[in-house]
């Protein structure tokens, strides 16, 4: 199944991008020619396996690395290569282990020159929210991994971009601690509507949680398959025993060539 977001509503898009890397004096090339796009308020998912270019396709919506060819639009404006206008969230939780948990969390407000008093006051009102409340004073060694990633995501939001980019924000977690954070990000997103594109490589994890999934091949990565998700929201994990998930979960894998 495939679909599209209506053009007024596109929040980011991606169009024709490739990207090459020098690897021992040869171009190898890890993106072949990508396009999507992410209407505002979609959870979207990008899904491969791992080293195909999903990490290089992040780094260059965000910013980071410019593409060798194609370009990138937010809210409708070139994007290409502009640092700031999305909110990204990296692989790792990258908390720093000298700081305390309120510390790391308004470092983005300290180094973007906000007033601190109210970034400081906006942050204490949100650690309930991030499951934080009364760890504020704590150090990133006191923390579970999933108290950690938690952290982490509260500092990406408070930068306050509409448009979050989580890297495999799960991808470290034993499968309690991450089926516990997939839920309780659901909720988060039900409620503050932020723009999220997400990149995993679990099937079950990108049908659960997205409006949108777009599957990539191995590197170079090009787009095999676009899957729109139409299952009902708010969603519990007794959405996985459903006849529909199981057939989105199939249909996934199969333009994954797993099965």
């Amino acid at each position: 199944m495939s679909s599209s977001p209506r053009s007024d509503s596109i929040k980011v898009r991606v169009q024709g991008v490739s990207k090459w890397f020098a690897v021992d004096g040869r171009l190898t090339q890890a993106i072949d020619r990508i396009s999507l796009a992410v209407a505002e308020g979609e959870f979207v998912s990008i899904v491969g396996p791992s080293g195909c270019g999903k990490t290089t396709l992040f780094n260059i919506i965000c910013g980071i690395l410019a593409p060798d060819e194609g370009e990138v639009f937010v809210d409708g404006q070139p994007a290409t290569g502009r640092r700031g206008l999305v909110a990204y969230m990296p692989q790792r939780d990258a908390l720093l282990p000298w700081r305390t948990v309120l510390q790391n969390v308004l470092l983005g407000a300290e180094l973007g020159g906000q007033p601190m008093a109210q970034a400081r006051a906006e942050a204490l009102s949100l650690l309930p929210a991030f499951g934080l409340a009364g760890y504020e004073h704590r150090y990133p060694y006191e923390l579970s991994g999933g108290m950690r990633q938690r952290a982490a995501l509260l500092r990406t939001y408070m930068l306050h971009r509409d448009v979050l980019l989580l890297d495999e924000p799960f991808g470290a977690l034993d499968a309690l601690t991450r089926r516990q954070l997939q839920l309780w990000l659901l909720e988060l997103y039900q409620q503050h509507r932020k723009t999220v594109l997400f990149i995993t490589h679990d099937v079950d994890e990108a049908v659960f949680l997205s409006d949108r999934i777009y599957a990539l091949t191995p590197r170079p990565a090009r787009i095999c398959c676009t899957l729109e998700v139409d299952l009902p929201r708010p969603r519990t994990f007794a959405a996985m025993a459903e006849p529909r998930f199981t057939a989105l979960r199939q249909e996934l894998l199969r333009a994954l060539q797993v099965i």
